[in-house]
């Protein structure tokens, strides 16, 4: 550790109200004896109120007054901290090992009474993810450091249903976390134009010896969502839909990435939107099959027609799922 590392872990171990030796810090920073009272003398030279007490029971102290004073978090800015920690884990956040030690770096250079208050406070706060696995959390690795230094990677991607793979020269701008999946958005050299990709379809990352300039305007959010949402510059027809139901049932529906978007009025017990006339057969029914019989469509037509259709296509397939056990049964 650097000499401001070491100052400001020694000032944690003091504040913490124990009194210690120079030997105890030496082989809790595992530094050296003379390293610790070059440190003190540059701490007490800084304005800390350092104290020698000499004898059996001596050692290093620091004034009550400055004890208990903030050094760096206050309790509030250390129960965030904590809580931010447990959400970047849950979510799959590729350096949770450095944030850990950060976080046991916190608890370890505080008083007893702060440690208490930020465990209870961590316990009492959960976040329910699907799990990240390593391969994808070393995925997340190498895009967040090849955007920072601005490298590009070669970059091998599933097309997912269609199968097979396709390798591509690609700038990481950012990655994104959204909806429990994450994101790589660029820009892809093969297609030439700014792409958003799922991590978890990505088979493997390369570095490469080129670089790029991440542009000043980029904006993650606008690309990930620019991408999904309805582009007003194509001109596509809007097509309005009529939605009924329960007031919580629609309420949940207008905070829907796509829906939110698209409302236009709101009244009691009915919901209007308006769509791009392709997502309506594309995946806008998929989006409302869930809520089953808790909606009611008044437009268009068509919706409900590709949702009758769907729903047909369902039922006869485990119709024949029903079938085939009945007869293996027989």
């Amino acid at each position: 550790m650097s000499k401001a590392d070491n100052m400001l872990s020694i000032l944690w171990m003091l504040r913490s109200g124990r009194k210690v030796t120079a030997h105890q810090i030496a082989d809790e920073l595992e530094i050296h004896v003379r390293t610790v009272y070059r440190c003190i003398d540059s701490l007490c030279a800084s304005g800390a109120p350092i104290i020698a007490d000499s004898g059996p029971n001596g050692g290093f102290r620091i004034l009550g007054h400055f004890a208990e004073s903030p050094l760096l978090f206050d309790a509030e800015e250390q129960k965030a901290l904590v809580h931010a920690s447990i959400f970047a884990k849950e979510t799959g956040y590729p350096f949770t090992d450095v944030l850990q030690r950060a976080i046991d770096k916190l608890k370890r250079y505080t008083n007893e009474k702060q440690l208490h208050q930020m465990e209870r406070h961590s316990s009492g706060l959960s976040v329910l993810q699907p799990p990240v696995h390593e391969e994808q959390r070393s995925l997340l690795q190498m895009l967040e450091t090849s955007s920072a230094h601005g490298q590009t990677l070669k970059m091998i991607y599933s097309n997912g249903r269609e199968g097979g793979t396709v390798s591509r020269d690609f700038d990481p701008y950012s990655i994104i976390h959204w909806k429990g999946q994450w994101y790589a958005a660029g820009y892809c050299r093969l297609r030439q134009e700014i792409r958003n990709f799922r991590v978890d379809r990505i088979i493997g990352l390369e570095m490469t010896d080129q670089h790029f300039e991440r542009p000043a305007d980029f904006s993650a959010r606008d690309a990930l969502l620019g991408a999904l949402l309805p582009d007003p510059g194509n001109h596509e027809p809007l097509v309005t839909v009529v939605i009924q139901g329960h007031e919580h049932v629609l309420n949940e529906l207008s905070q829907h990435w796509l829906f939110g978007h698209a409302l236009v009025k709101r009244l009691p017990g009915e919901a209007h939107f308006q769509l791009g006339s392709s997502s309506l057969t594309a995946y806008v029914p998929y989006f409302l099959l869930p809520y089953g019989k808790s909606l009611h469509i008044l437009e268009p037509a068509s919706l409900v027609l590709k949702l009758s259709e769907i729903t047909t296509d369902m039922a006869h397939h485990y119709e024949q799922m029903i079938t085939a056990m009945t007869n293996n049964e027989g």
